[in-house]
């Protein structure tokens, strides 16, 4: 039995056979109609979530399987007081696997120590986010064809970005990697990172404040927005949430064949007037999770197709 909490937790070569279930699947979907037929997903969301829950739940439901949770805090046992651990070993005498969200770091960890089933974390706090890095991985394989030899720009909120900081460990293992940070100054990329992974692995990276500065070097443009939600300032969210809004007039200099991409949800960073231009992939990457998702599945229940 085994969890999934940080995308370090898979090796580049079990995330090279999740990239090809994923593609096999696309290509191939009633093979897997009834992979896990008779087995139960239960998604454990302690935080809103619209884009993931639903991701997980419609990979499950895909697969030929069910799902079983909730969608808010307030209504289980955790209002009541139940620790991560509790409902953990609760949960693990309904369900075959888990998804969970919570907004404490460390709580799906907690959980995976004490359930008797598979846990994967689906967002802890502003620290991990293994299966949007899947989703990520996927999308950047499909349109760019290659992980090593990118220059990667990340672009908005770096310290509190979950889906920056997991993105960046899984692209440190390939070659020829290059970081662009654009970020104001209270939402650098954190240290930990820096001291982590970047250093040690000898990664080529810059941080930057302007993003048309960074643009025409791009292979790559991660967009984020600044998360209200972990800020305890409303005035510094106010001052800092509209600092990058990327337009079809500060793409201008990018490159023709340039990825943009976004974990979602969007606010207003990116203009609606950017859908439209081919580049756009932040929807792609929605389908691609669910794709990567229903692959993990498959992968830590051990189903063999």
């Amino acid at each position: 039995m085994r969890s999934i909490i940080d995308i370090m937790d898979l090796s580049v070569e079990e995330i090279d056979g999740l990239l090809a279930t994923a593609e096999d699947i696309i290509e191939n979907p009633k093979k897997y109609a009834d992979a896990c037929r008779g087995k139960k997903l239960a998604t454990l969301f302690f935080e809103p979530s619209t884009r993931t829950r639903l991701s997980f739940e419609a990979a499950m439901y895909e697969l030929g399987g069910n799902v079983i949770g909730f969608s808010d805090a307030s209504s289980s046992s955790s209002s009541k007081g139940e620790s991560v651990s509790d409902t953990a070993r609760v949960i693990s005498c309904y369900a075959d696997i888990i998804a969970m969200r919570h907004h404490k770091e460390g709580a799906p960890y907690v959980a995976s120590t004490k359930a008797s089933i598979p846990v994967i974390n689906a967002g802890d706090g502003g620290h991990n986010h293994p299966t949007q890095t899947l989703a990520d991985l996927l999308t950047i394989k499909r349109e760019k064809g290659r992980f090593n030899n990118l220059t990667i720009g990340f672009c908005g909120d770096l310290k509190f970005g979950r889906t920056v900081h997991s993105l960046i460990s899984a692209m440190s293992r390939y070659e020829n990697v290059k970081f662009v940070m654009i970020s104001p100054d209270e939402l650098t990329i954190p240290d930990y990172v820096k001291q982590n992974v970047l250093i040690p692995n000898s990664i080529e990276y810059k941080e930057v404040k302007s993003l048309e500065e960074a643009m025409p070097e791009l292979d790559i443009l991660y967009m984020t927005r600044v998360q209200k939600e972990r800020f305890f300032n409303e005035a510094d969210y106010i001052r800092l949430k509209d600092t990058y809004i990327l337009t079809p007039e500060r793409l201008q200099s990018a490159k023709d064949d340039l990825c943009i991409m976004h974990p979602l949800p969007r606010v207003n960073e990116i203009s609606v007037a950017v859908d439209d231009d081919k580049r756009a992939c932040y929807f792609k990457q929605v389908l691609n999770g669910k794709y990567m998702r229903m692959a993990l599945i498959l992968k830590l229940l051990e189903v063999e197709i």
